[in-house]
Formats: structure tokens, sequence, C-alpha cells
């Protein structure tokens, strides 16, 4: 641990000596903010069985952890897009991780359900803030540098799963020997580190130093294109968070398979979606991104095919990995779209399609455990098919002419 303290020190050090404008730093503290960002959305599952068993919550109570997270993560993605057009992304990152720490403390030294919802709502709402305006930041330095900005954002989704797997990661490694309220303390303080060099990085200079409208923003809800676009990340988000919520669930009534398999089959699709984005940072600078999601959209449907056939373990592993890789462009690709069409108000037009991405991903899980509850959780692969088939829909018969003007 000392070591690892010093070597921190001692790269904050050399950045406080060159404090000229690097894309390296710049793209580097993108990439933390997107880790913090996967800390945060795995949070409420990974703190939940905890905080239930000290405050003995009952299903009501752990419900509405459950909701301030994501209402949090919708507002933060709500208002990061008009201030970084506006103002530097600085003062954003900076403001997000202290909220972040405050959240992360909030929960550690918590007394009341009052507590918890405020400190989950924080931290959703630096997470959100977080994804927002790094995926923006990216997209910026990208165009600036003539980069890829497709594998950049691709490259950059790659630490939002380190993020999401590391907070299981290190609650299940340290819960022998710290307490719950120990561990969260100390991630609290570790989230300093990331401040501080956000704090010495030199951004990008804003583009647009004066302020959205209101009228402006209304305008930009009406625009086809960006519509279409977020449209797809609706459907996307959609699939990545019934996937990531209801899976375990229906891998335990579909068969004798244990919650200690079901919570493993989660993880595996968490890392295969985490390692399709590291290829595809290497794939998006040699292929178009049209083509690069079109493929991955077959391998979506392919591995939704696998998934939904009621056989073996392994069988349901192989589904979840390609699914894991056919989401993996979704983003990346639909993002990078977005950057170069909007490239004038970039962050507004990223908070309008992440918002109505996130949409998607409320609304079609709620719809979900309508369906599990009316209907029955074997209904999930269909639903799943469902959203498969509509983002192959929107990609052939509208990304695909975008594609046309915007070569990516």
């Amino acid at each position: 641990m000392p070591d690892c303290l010093g070597l921190v020190f001692y790269l904050l050090i050399r950045i406080i000596m060159d404090k000229g404008y690097s894309y390296n730093k710049v793209f580097a503290a993108a990439c933390l903010g997107m880790l913090l960002f996967g800390c945060a959305l795995i949070s409420v599952g990974s703190f939940m069985p905890a905080i239930i068993q000290k405050f003995h919550f009952d299903s009501l109570q752990a419900g509405t952890l459950a909701s301030v997270l994501p209402a949090g993560i919708l507002f933060g993605s709500l208002v990061f897009g008009p201030f970084v057009d506006r103002y530097s992304y600085k003062y954003l990152l900076i403001i997000c991780s202290i909220v972040f720490i405050l959240g992360m403390e909030g929960i550690a030294f918590a007394q009341s359900l009052f507590i918890l919802q405020v400190s989950f709502f924080l931290i959703g709402f630096g997470g959100g803030t977080l994804n927002g305006a790094t995926n923006a930041m990216v997209a910026d330095i990208s165009d600036a540098s003539s980069k890829n900005s497709s594998a950049n954002l691709s490259l950059l989704g790659v630490f939002f799963g380190i993020g999401a797997l590391g907070i299981p990661i290190l609650l299940s490694v340290l819960t022998s020997t710290y307490s719950f309220e120990q561990i969260i303390k100390i991630a609290g303080v570790v989230v300093v580190f990331p401040l501080v060099y956000f704090i010495l990085v030199k951004y990008p200079s804003v583009k647009e130093p004066q302020a959205v409208s209101l009228k402006q923003a209304l305008k930009m809800l009406r625009d086809k294109k960006l519509l279409v676009l977020a449209i797809f990340l609706f459907f996307q988000s959609a699939i990545e968070g019934i996937v990531n919520n209801w899976t375990t669930t229906y891998l335990l009534k579909s068969g004798e398979i244990d919650t200690e398999l079901t919570l493993k089959a989660l993880s595996v699709f968490v890392v295969s979606l985490t390692v399709a984005r590291i290829f595809l940072a290497a794939v998006l600078r040699r292929i178009s991104a049209y083509k690069v999601l079109l493929f991955s959209i077959i391998l979506l449907l392919a591995g939704v095919l696998v998934f939904s056939i009621q056989s073996t373990f392994s069988v349901y592993l192989t589904g979840l990995v390609l699914i894991g890789f056919g989401v993996a462009a979704g983003f990346p690709v639909v993002l990078a779209y977005v950057s170069h069409l909007y490239s004038n108000q970039r962050g507004t037009a990223f908070s309008i399609a992440i918002v109505i991405g996130l949409l998607g991903n409320i609304g079609v899980n709620y719809l979900t455990g309508i369906v599990a509850h009316h209907i029955g959780i074997n209904r999930f692969p269909i639903i799943l098919l469902i959203c498969s088939m509509l983002l192959l829909i929107i990609t052939i018969t509208q990304i695909k002419q975008f594609h046309k003007k915007v070569r990516i």
C-alpha cells in the first residue's frame, strides 16, 4: 500500500511540474471519471445486503434506495451538457468528485433512511454527471487531435467495466478484515486522488462560451437525427439494464442453477462487455463504425437466441458472452455519430441522447417487472429479442443513412 501511494504522489508531482495541455492526461482524467461512474452504478447492489442487515430494512425501504440512485444519475445526465457547453470540464469533474465523496462517506456514517437516500442520490448524481461529461470530453479531444472518436469512446467504456467489477471485488476481499462502514470510508478517501488529478490537469478550451438557450435545447429535441440516435440508445440501454437486473432472477427460475452460479453468470456478462470494448478500441480504428455496429447487433441477436434456449448453465453463459460482445459497440459508436453531427453543442446533444437512453433503461426495467409479475419471468428473453430487433431495424434503416454523411 505505501508503494502504491508513493507512485500516486509521484505521478501527481510530475503533472504539477508539466502544466501544459496533454491529450493523454485529459484522456486519463476521463477514464478516472468513468471508473467512478462504474462504481456508482453498481453501488446499490453491492452495498444493499449489508445496509439491510444493519438497519433491518424491509423490501419497501430497500426499494427506495434502489430508486433514488437512478434518479440521481438521470438528473446528473440532464444538467452536465449545458454546463460543459458553457464552462470548462474541470469545474464539473471537481464538483462531481466532491459530491461522490460526500455520498460515499454519507453511507458510511448514516444513521437513518433519509441520510442513506440523500447519499445514494449524491452518488447517482455525481456518477451520472461524470458519465456524460467524460464521454463528451473524450469526443472533444478526439475531434481536436483527429483521432477516432468511436474507438476512444470504446476504450473509455472499458473503465466503466473496471469500476463496476471493482466494488464487488473490493467488498469480497476486504469484508473478512474490515467492517462494511470502514470499507466505504476508505473508498471515499481514495476518490480524493482522482479529485486532485482533476484539479491539476489542463483541459481543452470551451468552444461555445455562452449558455445554450432553452429554445435551442427544445429545437434539438425535435431534431430527427438526434432523436433517432437517442431512440437507439433507449433500447441499447434497456438491454444492458434488464440483463444486469433480471438475469439472475431468470436463471434461478429457469432450472437447477443456484444463486452463486447466477452471480458468476452476471459477472461473465460484465467481463465480456469490458473485453469487447478493449478489442473495439483497436477494431474501430480500422473498420467503419457502421459495419462494426451492424456486426455487433447480429452477435447480440445470436446471443439472445442462445440465451433463450432453456438448457445447461454453459449454454446460458455462451449466450451472455455473445450478448456482452453484442452490446459493447452501441454507446461508443452512436455517441461518436452524435459528436460529429452536433460538434458545436456537443454537451447538450450528449445530455439529450444519454437521458433518453436512461429513460429506456428505467422504463423497460419497469415493464419487465410487470411482465414477470403478471405473465412470468420466462418471457424475459422475448423482451430482449424485441429490443434487439428494434436496434437492428434502426441501424439498417436510419443509421446507415447517417454513415453516408458522417464517415467514422
